[in-house]
């Protein structure tokens, strides 16, 4: 490996990854140790091994701040939803997990499907700037959207407020509705969620090309599944290969 990429992603001496605990398919504190842990924090730790430096975690709680951070070059790496907007200041790799954004709503509610969520005088919270609130931003044309500071808290404000819908992350909703009763989840989903690692879009092209081939590697070795297995999730899966256009380089 090139010398330079290894001072590129570390200005500090350090990859300083952005880890967000608001997705908990992706990190989460673990309970015994109270350390993050997750699909990503493996993948930092790799990389900060391929790389031969000290990683350093950059610990959120929200998918907003984790974009702030790497934008502004705070962090050298994070790990986030692609989305145009966030494109803006951070190069995203391929995404290496998909996942499924849903609703959920009250058992009485009359919604019963994810076509009916959008109509005038519905509110639906979201997690303030996070990947289904930037889509639903630009999707939804009638109903309210309401930002809840995190994406833990959705259903919390969601039932506070009297609001209609809940979007987020199907398992985060899930969970959520294990722990309040009355609650329900709309069949299938509203949009796929494609996870992907991403450095400030300022860091020079060949460390950019560095991330995305790890990325692929990764997946191809089965690192990633390996990673879901172990923190046991379910319902995301690996993204498949990137298609490489043939005047990519070998």
């Amino acid at each position: 490996m090139n010398p330079s990429i290894a001072l590129a992603f570390c200005p500090t001496g350090k990859l300083r990854a952005a880890i967000n605990l608001g997705n908990p398919i992706l990190a989460r504190l673990d309970a015994a140790s109270g350390q993050p842990a997750g699909v990503s924090v493996d993948l930092a730790r790799a990389y900060a091994g391929e790389l031969g430096v000290e990683l350093e975690l950059v610990v959120v709680d929200a998918a907003g701040k984790s974009v702030d951070i790497v934008t502004q070059a705070q962090a050298d790496i994070g790990f986030f939803a692609v989305d145009p907007v966030r494109g803006a200041g951070i190069a995203f790799t391929e995404p290496y997990v998909l996942i499924e954004g849903a609703y959920l709503v009250r058992q009485d509610s009359p919604l019963r499907a994810n076509e009916e969520v959008d109509r005038a005088g519905l509110r639906v919270a979201v997690g303030k700037g996070s990947a289904y609130d930037l889509y639903l931003t630009r999707e939804l044309k009638a109903a309210e959207i309401v930002r809840a500071p995190t994406s833990p808290a959705v259903v919390d404000t969601f039932l506070e407020q009297k609001l209609d819908v809940a979007a987020g992350v199907r398992q985060q909703l899930e969970a959520d509705a294990a722990r309040h009763a009355g609650l329900r989840l709309l069949p299938g989903r509203f949009m796929v969620i494609r996870q992907a690692m991403g450095c400030p879009k300022g860091y020079p092209a060949e460390a950019q090309r560095h991330l995305a081939d790890f990325v692929e590697r990764m997946k191809a070795g089965g690192f990633v599944a390996d990673a879901l297995a172990r923190h046991g999730i379910q319902g995301a899966s690996v993204a498949p290969a990137a298609v490489r256009s043939e005047s990519a380089g070998a």
